[in-house]
């Protein structure tokens, strides 16, 4: 697993490093905010990013929580006070774990583990809502090109839906691009709708 750390002060990266270490991990590199580091660390396609921000300024913060979004990958941020807003800002940010004065070797790993583990349930808990949104949206589609069916041929709801369904496997379709066919022929034609 490749592990960035950003960090602009080499002692703070070191206490992450043997902590990292320490664990077994090894595919460690550390670099500094500056210049084009967003770039760089993309080329990089790191696993987890470690963000050692110390007192991190508005600007400063605000700026790392852009690489989080940028990245999309897991992300650790470290820093030495917070207040509220902060908190708020790195949770919409994306940022996996938030960790307040708690910069000590030995807990590197279990914060790296919740990090990687809530990223991945965040990942999972959004492909799950596209997938529902994407299925309601088919659904509505489907209802919609049945209306058209119900009232430009006098079927009946079953019998429109069949003929959706017969249409897109005798068409090698799926049943809701047969439906958005009939939806914009049908708009075309004059709204039959």
């Amino acid at each position: 697993m490749r592990i960035v750390i950003i960090d602009d002060s080499g002692a703070r990266a070191t206490v992450l490093e043997e902590g990292l270490r320490d664990a077994g991990y090894d595919d460690i590199h550390v670099v500094p905010p500056r210049g084009a580091f967003v770039a760089r660390l993309e080329r990089m396609a790191p696993d987890v990013v470690l963000m050692d921000l110390g007192n991190p300024s508005r600007d400063t913060l605000e700026e790392m929580l852009t690489v989080s979004r940028a990245l999309a990958k897991p992300i650790a941020m470290f820093v030495d006070q917070s207040d509220d807003s902060m908190i708020g800002a790195a949770i919409d940010a994306g940022i996996s774990a938030y960790v307040v004065d708690g910069l000590r070797k030995e807990r590197v790993k279990p914060i790296l583990d919740l990090a990687i583990r809530r990223f991945n349930a965040f990942a999972r808990m959004q492909t799950e809502l596209d997938e529902a949104r994407t299925q309601l949206a088919d659904r509505k589609t489907i209802d919609r090109a049945k209306a058209i069916l119900m009232s430009s041929r006098g079927l009946s709801e079953p019998d429109a839906y069949a003929l959706l369904r017969t249409t897109a496997m005798n068409q090698g379709k799926k049943m809701v691009d047969v439906a958005q066919a009939l939806i914009t022929a049908s708009d075309l034609l004059g709204g039959m709708s």
